[in-house]
C-alpha cells in the first residue's frame, strides 16, 4: 500500500513539474502571428544595428551609457551607412544608420520590404577637410568650396597651384601633387561632402554629383571615416574629408573653409550648430544643412538619421528601440558636445519625438505619450 501511494505521488510530483517546465518555457518563448513576432519575455532582448561611421563615437558612448541605466544591449556595426541602408532593407538589422537621405529608389525597396520607413535625426557635425602638408597645421590652409570641388575633380593637382597660393599668400606651399582620398564605400559623409560640392560647382553637380557613392575622379579610397584619416595620415601630401572627431582623434591638421558669406571658419560645434539654426524644418526632417546662409555657420554640416520602420515586427524590440531613441533625444544630448557633436535644437528635438511616437506593433502606437 505504501508503495502504491509513494508511487501515485511521484506521479503527480512529476507531472506538475513537467507542466510548471512547459508553462515557464513558453513564457520566454518568442509567438509568430501572421507574420509577426511577439516576444513575451520581459527583459534581455538585444537590439543590432547598423549603418554610419559619421556618428560612430557617439553611438558608442551612447549605447554603453543606455545599456549601464537599462541592462539593454544596442549592438551597433559602423559600416557605412549604403551598407546600414541595404541591411534594414534586408531586414537583417532592428534599424539602420545614415548620414545621407534615402534615394526614392532606395527608400522605395525599403517600404517594400518593410513598410513606411522613417529618418529619425539624432544629431548634427561638421566635416573637416584634412590634410598633411609638412609644416602647415591646423587652420593655417585656407580653402573656399570651388577650389575644394577642382581639386576632388583632379582639376588641380599641386599644392602650390595658383588657386591655392592666392588664398594662402603667407604659406609655402610645396610643389608636390596633391594625393586626394576618398571614401571607398557607400557614405553618408560622402553624401554631405557630395551634396556642400554640388551647391558650390555646377560641373561638380553635372560630372558627379550627389549620393553616398559617386565615380570619383581621382585617387585613393579609404573605408569607413577611420580609414580615410588613416590614408591621410600616412600619405604626405594628402587631402581627405572625416567627421570632425575623427579628425582630432587622429591629431590631422583641418583647413578653414569659406561659407557662403564669405568667413574662412573652422569645422566647430558652434559652426555646427549655427548651421541648422532659422531654418524651417519639415517634419519628416529629411533635409540637408550644407552651405547655410547663416554667417557664422561652416559649410559643411549634416544631420545624422536612425533609419526604423513605423510598423515594428518585434514587441519588445520596438519598445526598446523607441525608448532608446527617446532617451537619445532628450537626455543623451549631453554627451554631443564633448565629442564634437551638435546637439538637436529645440524645434529638432519636437519634430524628432513626434517620429518616435509614430512607431507601432500591431498598429497601435509603441510608447504612451
Amino acid at each position: 500500500m505504501l508503495k502504491r501511494l509513494t508511487a501515485k505521488w511521484f506521479g503527480i510530483i512529476f507531472a506538475l513539474m513537467i507542466t510548471g517546465l512547459t508553462v515557464i518555457g513558453c513564457s520566454s518563448s518568442d509567438t509568430v502571428t501572421n507574420g509577426v513576432s511577439t516576444s513575451t519575455s520581459p527583459s534581455g532582448a538585444n537590439l543590432n544595428g547598423a549603418g554610419a561611421t559619421f556618428p560612430n563615437p557617439l553611438y558608442t558612448k551612447w549605447f554603453d551609457e543606455y545599456y549601464k541605466t537599462t541592462g539593454n544591449k544596442i549592438n551597433y556595426q559602423a559600416v557605412g551607412s549604403g551598407a546600414g541602408i541595404q541591411q534594414i532593407t534586408a531586414g537583417t538589422v532592428d534599424f539602420g544608420a545614415s548620414d545621407g537621405i534615402m534615394t526614392q529608389e532606395q527608400q522605395s525597396l525599403a517600404e517594400a520590404s518593410g513598410g513606411p520607413i522613417l529618418h529619425i535625426p539624432m544629431t548634427s557635425g561638421a566635416v573637416a577637410i584634412i590634410y598633411n602638408v609638412p609644416g602647415i597645421d591646423t587652420g593655417q590652409l585656407k580653402l573656399t568650396g570651388t577650389v575644394l570641388a577642382d581639386i576632388y575633380l583632379k582639376r588641380i593637382i599641386k599644392w602650390n597651384d595658383p588657386a591655392i597660393a592666392v588664398l594662402n599668400p603667407d604659406l609655402h606651399l610645396p610643389d608636390t601633387d596633391i594625393a586626394v582620398v576618398h571614401r571607398s564605400d557607400g557614405s553618408g559623409t560622402t553624401f554631405i561632402v557630395t551634396n556642400y560640392l554640388s551647391k558650390i560647382s555646377d560641373d561638380w553637380r553635372i560630372k558627379v554629383g550627389n549620393a553616398t557613392s559617386v565615380s570619383w575622379p581621382g585617387d585613393i579610397g579609404g573605408q569607413g571615416n577611420a580609414g580615410v584619416a588613416g590614408q591621410v595620415k600616412n600619405i604626405t601630401s594628402s587631402i581627405g574629408y572625416v567627421e570632425l572627431a575623427y579628425a582630432k582623434q587622429n591629431n590631422l591638421p583641418y583647413a578653414q573653409l569659406q561659407n557662403i558669406s564669405g568667413n574662412y571658419l573652422l569645422p566647430s560645434l558652434e559652426g555646427a550648430t549655427a548651421a541648422s539654426e532659422g531654418i524651417g524644418l519639415p517634419d519628416h526632417m529629411k533635409i540637408m544643412i550644407t552651405n547655410s546662409s547663416n554667417p557664422d555657420a561652416y559649410p559643411i554640416v549634416g544631420f545624422t538619421w536612425i533609419l526604423a520602420y513605423v510598423n515594428q515586427k518585434n514587441e519588445i524590440k520596438g519598445k526598446i528601440l523607441a525608448e532608446v531613441l527617446r532617451w537619445a533625444v532628450h537626455e543623451g544630448q549631453q554627451y554631443c558636445t564633448s565629442l564634437d557633436y551638435a546637439p538637436l535644437s529645440s524645434a529638432a528635438v519636437a519634430n524628432t519625438e513626434k517620429l518616435i511616437q509614430s512607431l507601432q506593433f500591431g498598429g497601435k502606437p509603441i510608447l504612451s505619450q
